[in-house]
């Protein structure tokens, strides 16, 4: 295993390319780690300089006579891989390779860049990069800005990573700007070697980082990925937050499901980011207003927030934009509001939001601060001050930090304005408590906290096994790809792999010819649904190959001929295997059960609102399989329609415990079956609650030697 302490906290650090060449890369990054105070030892190495910065240089990393920890790589891409060698035969365990000009050029890029990366696990090097800003580490045992950022950012509990060196330079300024500091900032490029999860591995265990904020361009390996975040989020307990660019439209093909039309890309992370605990966020702005109360403030036990306001217009936009973001407002006890009517005047709301009137002094926002806090019924307080005549900022900034000392509560701020308020946000950021320019930023952020709460008092969090007989499903698998290299199984082949897995189906028969309609169809069957078969027909409604609600056998005749009629003239080339005639299903709300695999996460499974119309209202939601219990619930709960599920207009709740044993068998298929690479249940009719669910249409896509 690669040592990533060598890239992390070097003893010793000899940086290949270091120049006093000005405005050069070489000369930032040199400069830097000696302007920072590195706890360790530099080299320098310039065969064309004696000295850089008035440390003495050497003519190659095989002169430096003493042991080398870290090798910080500025020198053309074309030499990379020389230099890589020389530290490999130097038994150097750690390098930064900040060059550019490898993949992200094109081909030629690309096989230089494998060629560093063999050279890499030839000598176990573990490398940072290549086309990286580099590394800080702001442990005051370490104090590395091996980067040639423009400024070495401020300690703190939050590390950052990124795939973009430019979108880093951005951040540090940023961050400069709302006092943030960090404990680690890594740019990690093209990522050759080391990638997101090792760093991931890495920060889980560092004592110095208590938030880990990301911005991803893709994920290397998705598995680890999930495994590793949720150990960070669950074992942990460190909130995470990415921004993940590239939300790109689906990918172009030619889908045999719903599902495979409508997963695209982006739908694998976001179901990635859900399930691993980690945060996803839109833009650097909201990151970092997230990342300031995660960073400053405890976890609340709860969504219930109070709010303190001295004016009424902002208290209620706060208010809003709680009930949006799913908190709820506090309902403070008779007694929290008897000593509110003692300190504060008759004018004020003693209801939450509290409105303590725009006169207020430092000693009444004190009064009602302490007052809420100490309210059981409160897990969080935000504090909104807009800047009157009367209002003193400053002295009701100073109170904020010692109302909320040894009070184990989240506690935000919004001071609302910037000029006006600037002393008084300065003091509330020296000391710890977040500010927000406007009331609804301060929401979001705090309903953010809550849902982490949330996150963190899940239960479920195991992989149910449902009963199910995955050799059989096997033996029909291998079967039908036998000299093929995938085969799409119409609604009575998918049925057989269905009931492998116990998913209630209707009973059917498959009439390959209209004759045996007397002999085979039992009256019980009426009133049927009947439908074409055929590999070559996906959409059977398009090729007009449904009939509905037939009660007579004389009527299945005639719409025996009808459908295959209209199956012919749609495709004459299709091959029919029959059509298949069951029970017209009651009457129910239609949902959609599915899955495709993904070429990097593996199977994705998908639940939503169904029926015909699906792709064009994509009331959809996506996991990877295999999944928790939990996730099935959360699944269920996502979709806009779930309003429907529980019960609308008098309509009775639907079964939602046969829906999520649904979702956990599909679950359980998908990682069973490589083979399958896209299916659909379209639509699962959904009874009242207690009444279960059933399959009225179901297709699978099979390719051979899929991996998830």
């Amino acid at each position: 295993m690669k040592n990533i302490e060598s890239v992390m906290a070097p003893k010793s650090i000899a940086v290949v390319g270091a120049t006093n060449r000005p405005g050069s890369v070489g000369l930032a990054v040199f400069k830097n780690l000696l302007s920072a105070g590195f706890d360790g030892v530099l080299y320098p190495v310039n065969p064309k300089a004696k000295s850089v910065q008035s440390v003495k240089a050497y003519p190659s990393l095989k002169d430096i006579p003493d042991e080398i920890d870290l090798a910080v790589i500025i020198v053309p891409s074309q030499v990379v891989s020389n230099v890589m060698e020389q530290a490999g035969q130097k038994n150097i365990k750690g390098a930064i390779v900040i060059t550019a000009g490898f993949k992200e050029t094109g081909p030629k890029g690309a096989e230089l860049e494998k060629q560093i990366k063999d050279i890499a696990d030839k000598y176990n090097i573990c490398m940072v990069g290549p086309n990286c800003l580099g590394i800080i580490n702001n442990d005051e045992d370490v104090r590395m800005n091996a980067s040639f950022a423009t400024k070495m950012p401020k300690h703190g509990n939050i590390a950052f990573i990124s795939q973009s060196g430019a979108l880093c330079t951005a951040v540090l300024d940023y961050a400069q700007g709302r006092d943030v500091g960090f404990s680690k900032f890594i740019s990690f490029g093209n990522k050759a070697d080391v990638n997101e999860v090792d760093l991931l591995r890495y920060l889980k265990d560092d004592p110095q980082t208590d938030v880990i904020l990301m911005y991803l361009e893709d994920i290397t390996d998705g598995r680890a990925f999930l495994e590793t975040a949720r150990e960070i989020t669950w074992q942990s307990h460190k909130p995470m937050l990415a921004i993940k660019s590239g939300r790109s439209a689906e990918g172009a093909r030619a889908a045999a499901s719903h599902t495979g039309s409508l997963a695209g890309s982006d739908s694998a992370y976001d179901a990635i980011f859900y399930q691993s605990g980690i945060m996803r966020v839109e833009g650097v702005d909201e990151l970092f207003d997230y990342a300031i109360a995660f960073a400053r403030q405890p976890i609340p036990k709860g969504k219930r927030v109070a709010i303190v306001t001295n004016a009424g217009g902002p208290g209620i936009m706060a208010t809003d934009a709680a009930i949006r973001h799913g908190m709820e407002i506090a309902n403070l006890s008779d007694q929290t509001k008897e000593e509110l009517k003692k300190d504060l005047p008759p004018t004020a709301s003693i209801a939450n939001p509290v409105d303590v009137i725009g006169d207020a002094t430092h000693q009444r926002y004190e009064a009602a601060m302490r007052h809420v806090l100490a309210d059981e019924n409160v897990d969080s307080a935000i504090i909104i001050l807009s800047p009157q005549a009367m209002t003193d900022v400053l002295e009701t900034a100073q109170i904020v930090p010692n109302v909320v000392k040894g009070i184990d509560k989240p506690v935000v701020c919004s001071f609302m304005g910037i000029v006006d308020i600037s002393e008084g946000v300065k003091f509330l950021e020296r000391h710890g408590i977040p500010n927000y320019a406007f009331p609804q930023a301060a929401v979001r952020a705090m309903a953010k906290m809550s849902y982490y709460s949330n996150l963190l008092g899940l239960k479920k969090r195991q992989v149910k096994q449902m009963p199910a007989v995955a050799d059989a499903a096997n033996e029909i698998i291998n079967k039908k790809l036998e000299g093929v290299d995938s085969y799409y199984m119409s609604e009575h082949q998918a049925n057989e792999i269905l009931r492998c897995y116990g998913f209630p189906l209707l009973e059917s028969v498959l009439l390959k010819d209209v004759s045996e309609i007397d002999s085979m169809v039992d009256e019980q069957i009426f009133p049927s649904a009947m439908k074409i078969c055929s590999q070559d027909i996906i959409h059977k409604f398009d090729a007009g190959g449904v009939r509905l609600k037939i009660k007579t056998k004389e009527q299945a005749k005639a719409a025996y001929q009808e459908i295959i009629t209209n199956a012919k003239a749609f495709n004459s080339s299709a091959h029919i295997e029959g059509v298949l005639i069951e029970p017209m299903a009651k009457k129910g709300v239609e949902v959609i059960l599915g899955a495709a695999r993904d070429p990097k996460f593996g199977p994705i499974c998908m639940f939503g609102l169904g029926g015909t119309f699906v792709e064009a209202i994509k009331d959809v939601t996506f996991r990877i399989a295999p999944m928790w219990e939990i996730s099935a619930e959360i699944m269920i709960k996502t979709i806009k329609a779930y309003t429907i599920l529980k019960g609308v207009r008098g309509a009775p709740p639907c079964d939602i415990d046969s829906i999520k044993d649904c979702i956990l068998r599909l679950s359980q298929m998908m990682t069973a079956h490589p083979e399958i690479a896209e299916m659909d249940i379209n639509p699962l009719i959904v009874y009242p609650e207690g009444q279960g669910c059933i399959v009225a249409d179901s297709r699978i896509l099979l390719k051979r030697m899929l991996k998830s």
